[in-house]
């Protein structure tokens, strides 16, 4: 049911509009709690997104989803229900060094003694998927709005909208992105790092097989060139460019830019041709660091509570993490405390604190490492790439915690 003037009353109010926020609202209310999603003023759908699944192009926006990602979706009935058709299994992932020494470091499912390493799934999969579940979440309302005021107090918490109704709640979910408004409203401190890199990308075919591997190319001059696999004979670009080079990029054609990838992706993919109809996007990258997760009858998750470099394709992978990691502590907590007690948010905090940091300090670590053009600095990281490929036990811990084991 969608709504957009009214009074609601609900034990949480989850704000925001991507799969994050959907996931939230769907574990929540499985987990018995009445939820309120609130999301933007509807949008008309793009034509594509009306089409039949035959004739459907291939979303430019993917996530390579881990292992805890996958068990959450999976055990809210929401993998069963992506079109698996258009879902690729990671088996292996090479990661390749600067310059004509470079290093070499690769991943498999065989070390890492599990089935495979990721999923490769497309924005509108696991958004179609979700938007079908929670149509049969009994418990969820749907409210359509601007949010313009978030107050809350020990009697609990509201949301007002630009129209003057009303969301009342005990626990607010900020959901809303790397802009957060629930993080704003709450006077949580960022410290912010613009990488001044974009991440372009597209889809391409590709002549030779890739055998379920994702390709990563560090170039330091040139940003992080990433190829991950799609069903077929297909490949998903990443490419985080520093921002000169990304004007020069999407003012080429996509034909222009396969030919560029040629130098990276011909011998392990062979000559890439775009997928039709053609489509690139240009997405701003920074580090975002809010100096809290939770405030009084808050709790923030995905974006809206870390952003890290797309380098280790972690970052939507955090998100399910949280909401994981809160359904957990809320679960876990005693009877005399309410979801919003202020124990229990600092626990989740509490919580988060290790994984997120983890991720933080290895994203952007590698981005300043492989960011550094000093032949002693390429030496060392080359050198460094190549001793870790030969540490089977250190790969396998790296494995496990990437992949959320």
């Amino acid at each position: 049911m969608t709504t957009t003037t009214a009074q609601h009353r609900s034990d949480v109010c989850i704000v925001g509009n991507g799969a994050i926020a959907k996931t939230a609202a769907l574990g929540f209310a499985q987990s018995g709690y009445s939820v309120t999603l609130l999301v933007p003023p509807a949008r008309p759908a793009p034509e594509s997104a009306m089409s039949s699944a035959a004739e459907k192009p291939w979303d430019v926006r993917v996530y390579a989803l881990n292992h805890t990602a996958h068990d959450l979706l999976a055990g809210l009935k929401v993998w069963g229900a992506l079109d698996l058709a258009r879902v690729q299994a990671v088996d292996a992932m090479d990661i390749h060094g600067d310059g004509q020494q470079g290093g070499n470091l690769g991943f498999d499912a065989f070390g890492a003694h599990v089935g495979t390493l990721a999923w490769i799934v497309e924005d509108s999969n696991l958004n179609g998927a979700l938007d079908a579940a929670l149509k049969f979440a009994a418990n969820v309302q749907i409210v359509s709005g601007c949010a313009v005021d978030l107050s809350c107090s020990e009697a609990g918490a509201g949301v007002t909208l630009e129209n003057g109704s009303k969301i009342a709640c005990e626990l607010v979910v900020g959901a809303d992105g790397r802009e957060s408004w629930v993080r704003g409203q709450c006077d949580i401190g960022v410290d912010y790092r613009m990488y001044h890199q974009r991440a372009i990308v597209t889809n391409f075919a590709c002549e030779k097989p890739h055998h379920g591997v994702a390709h990563q190319w560090f170039t330091c001059a040139d940003g992080i060139v990433a190829l991950l696999p799609l069903p077929g004979n297909r490949v998903s670009l990443v490419w985080s460019a520093p921002e000169t080079l990304a004007d020069t990029l999407m003012n080429e054609s996509l034909g222009e830019l396969a030919i560029r990838l040629g130098a990276y992706a011909d011998e392990k993919l062979g000559p890439l041709r775009p997928l039709q109809p053609e489509a690139v996007k240009a997405v701003p990258l920074a580090l975002v660091r809010p100096h809290a997760l939770v405030a009084p009858r808050v709790a923030l998750v995905g974006d809206a509570a870390h952003a890290v470099h797309p380098l280790a394709g972690h970052g939507m992978n955090l998100g399910f993490g949280d909401i994981h990691d809160l359904l957990q502590v809320l679960r876990e907590r005693e009877d005399r405390r309410g979801i919003a007690d202020e124990r229990v948010l600092a626990r989740y905090a509490r919580k988060r604190k290790e994984d997120v940091l983890l991720m933080q300090w290895a994203t952007d670590g590698l981005e300043r490492l492989f960011g550094a053009n000093l032949e002693p600095v390429r030496m060392v990281r080359n050198f460094g790439l190549n001793l870790l490929d030969k540490l089977p036990m250190v790969k396998r811990r790296l494995m496990s915690h990437a992949m959320g084991k």
